[in-house]
């Protein structure tokens, strides 16, 4: 989580307004940790970046921390 808010608030200009939730969610296998990533809606084009490539190199980051703790980490960016 803290990765996440690091890595935003790096990208955008206002990043005293980024902020990461978490919200838990337990399917029938494996849980799922879901975060919430918050952001000034003037910087909502720099952490999402061109056809999504920021937001996809954020979730790749996220996937591999959160495989190596061996949860399923999954990163929703929120308007």
């Amino acid at each position: 989580m803290e990765m996440v808010r690091w890595i935003a608030g790096h990208l955008v200009d206002h990043p005293d307004e980024v902020t990461v939730s978490v919200v838990r969610g337990e399917p029938a296998k494996t849980p799922i940790t879901v975060l919430e990533l918050r952001v000034h809606p003037e910087d909502m084009g720099q952490v999402i970046g061109k056809q999504g490539r920021v937001a996809k190199a954020i979730r790749t980051v996220l996937k591999a921390a959160s495989g190596r703790a061996g949860r399923e980490v999954r990163l929703e960016i929120v308007e």
